[in-house]
């Protein structure tokens, strides 16, 4: 399936930068709560869904809100999606030739 050059692109800033490569690694392991996560990366909740934001953008994670019976505040999960990048010459001839 060919892909359009906006998500090449999206593709590629989602895995630009070095923490969302360790939230895409971080979650192949197990979904988790974001609060969980945010603690666990030593990072803010803002900054980190920043980059979730990123992630689920370019369609390599995906969120749950949930209630829990012992607590009734919604808790966002995340977890990844199965993914495959690949990107070749063909793909970049059909934007440009």
């Amino acid at each position: 399936m060919a892909k359009t050059m906006q998500q090449i692109v999206s593709i590629g800033e989602a895995i630009s930068h070095p923490l969302r490569l360790k939230l895409l690694y971080m979650l192949s392991e197990r979904e988790w709560y974001v609060y969980e996560l945010a603690k666990e990366l030593s990072v803010s909740r803002q900054v980190l869904y920043l980059h979730l934001k990123r992630l689920e953008k370019a369609g390599f994670v995906e969120s749950d809100l949930r209630l829990e019976d012992d607590d009734m505040r919604a808790k966002k999960f995340f977890k990844l999606k199965e993914f495959d990048i690949s990107l070749d010459i063909d793909d970049l001839r059909n934007f440009f030739e």
